[in-house]
């Protein structure tokens, strides 16, 4: 495993230069525990613990590392541990209220994509992908809808069409993970090494997926409920695999209860970099499109910037902006 095929490129090179510290090296967390990380470095994986300079100095639990996140880690000296340093500053982070608490919960960060999955049964919930989307879109990530056991629907073509007029511009793909054939579908999404993550409900076929997508059994899998097609947890904890083909996965555990987590700041932090490119758009009212001058798709263009998250950040803006656009009062 090297860190290119972890998704190491000059972005990270430079972030990772800024610390300046001797001693520490670049690392990608790829599992999370109760008491450890785990690390995969240039050619090769350890367990870290977090150091007590970044427990004492961290604000909330999503200040901490989390699966996907580029960090700066410290060798074991003898007996001791190795210790996680610094976290990168993350280019996107998927972000939840925790379940109970009125904490951010990280589900995964520095994704380029989401697969948000759901299925032609009692899983098809129209506003709960609609709370989905809103999650996926705050997180700078770009969102695709997986509509799974496509060969149990009677009428897919008419499913995703319900889905698409809650989704508009999404890209919808219907698969049969079970049928274990190639998705092609899907394939482009993890084009130059990008990560994508899964999303949604216990039972709707997450685990097989990306068992699918990996092209072994890396995880397992249950059959879920005839009655209501609900599953057990089968995924307890966020994981990240890397694909033979290029790209990365990083797999999550069911979600029935949802709920965004609203913090300006960590909205701001999840499209930092495209923020700093829009100030230096021709317009300052670029919708980032196809306007001459535009600095956010000049960067998509030269390779800089990947093109699906340029596409979030526009959609996340013009919501903002149609938020703050006062409501005109008509008379009768």
């Amino acid at each position: 495993m090297t860190l290119d095929s972890l998704g190491w490129n000059g972005h990270w090179q430079k972030a990772f230069a800024v610390i300046d510290v001797d001693g520490l090296i670049p690392g990608r967390v790829i599992a999370e525990h109760r008491s450890h990380f785990r690390v995969a470095l240039e050619g090769a994986e350890l367990s870290a613990r977090t150091s007590g300079r970044m427990r004492n100095t961290a604000k909330e639990r999503s200040d901490l590392p989390g699966v996907g996140d580029f960090v700066a880690v410290r060798l074991a000296a003898g007996d001791g541990p190795s210790t996680i340093e610094a976290v990168l500053p993350r280019i996107s982070a998927l972000i939840r209220k925790a379940s109970g608490e009125s904490q951010p919960q990280l589900l995964a960060a520095n994704i380029d994509v989401v697969f948000i999955m759901t299925a032609p049964d009692a899983d098809l919930n129209l506003p709960r992908l609609e709370r989905y989307l809103t999650l996926v879109r705050s997180s700078g990530a770009t969102p695709v809808i997986v509509v799974n056991k496509a060969d149990l629907a009677h009428d897919s073509i008419e499913i995703t069409g319900r889905i698409a007029s809650i989704a508009v511009g999404v890209p919808i793909c219907a698969v049969s993970a079970r049928c274990r054939d190639p998705i092609p579908d899907l394939e482009q999404f993890f084009d130059g090494n990008r990560t994508v993550a899964l999303v949604g409900s216990s039972g709707v076929g997450k685990s097989t997926l990306t068992n699918l997508l990996l092209g072994r059994a890396a995880q397992a899998t249950q059959e879920v409920r005839a009655h209501d097609s609900r599953g057990r947890h089968t995924t307890t904890h966020r994981q990240l695999f890397t694909r033979p083909g290029g790209g990365s996965i990083i797999d999550t555990p069911g979600m029935r209860a949802l709920e965004a987590w609203h913090s300006p700041a960590e909205g701001e932090n999840s499209f930092k970099d495209i923020e700093a490119l829009s100030a230096q758009c021709k317009f300052s009212d670029c919708g980032h499109k196809s306007e001459p001058g535009c600095a956010v798709r000049a960067a998509v263009d030269r390779g800089d910037l990947d093109a699906g998250r340029a596409d979030s950040y526009a959609a996340v803006a013009r919501i903002e902006t149609e938020r703050s656009v006062p409501q005109r009062a008509w008379r009768d």
